[in-house]
């Protein structure tokens, strides 16, 4: 193995309202607002490995997954320990769940108040 160049540090979704987006996932995976920009513009969450940082983009396009026009570049997997009782409460702060779930035993597709697509997942590595 090489030795890194560095660490990965955050993960950054673009969003139009960094606030709902950051309640939205405080409360999702228990974050903390780190840092935030003083005109809220960006806003890192903290508590769980990389950053979660959400930035304020005016002319954001929700992805419209799993077709285009404007195609999901990322998304975020989210382990749980129960998917069904896991939805329901994502669901309650917020999330939608998508139309399309191409394997629901194994993960439950929603999107986030802006419109990403991420994953809840009972798959565990090993």
């Amino acid at each position: 193995m090489t030795e890194p160049v560095g660490q990965l540090a955050s993960i950054s979704l673009d969003c139009p309202d960094t606030d709902v987006l950051a309640d939205f996932y405080s409360r999702l995976l228990g974050l903390e607002e780190a840092f935030a920009t003083p005109d809220r513009g960006v806003v890192a969450l903290a508590g769980a490995g990389p950053m979660l940082t959400l930035m304020r983009v005016n002319t954001y396009v929700p992805p419209s997954w799993p077709e285009g026009p404007q195609h999901q570049q990322m998304h975020l997997d989210v382990a749980v320990a129960e998917l069904a009782s896991a939805a329901a409460a994502a669901v309650a702060l917020g999330a939608v769940p998508a139309e399309q779930q191409p394997a629901p035993d194994r993960w439950r597709v929603l999107l986030d108040p802006a419109g990403h697509p991420f994953c809840l997942t009972a798959v565990r590595p090993g």
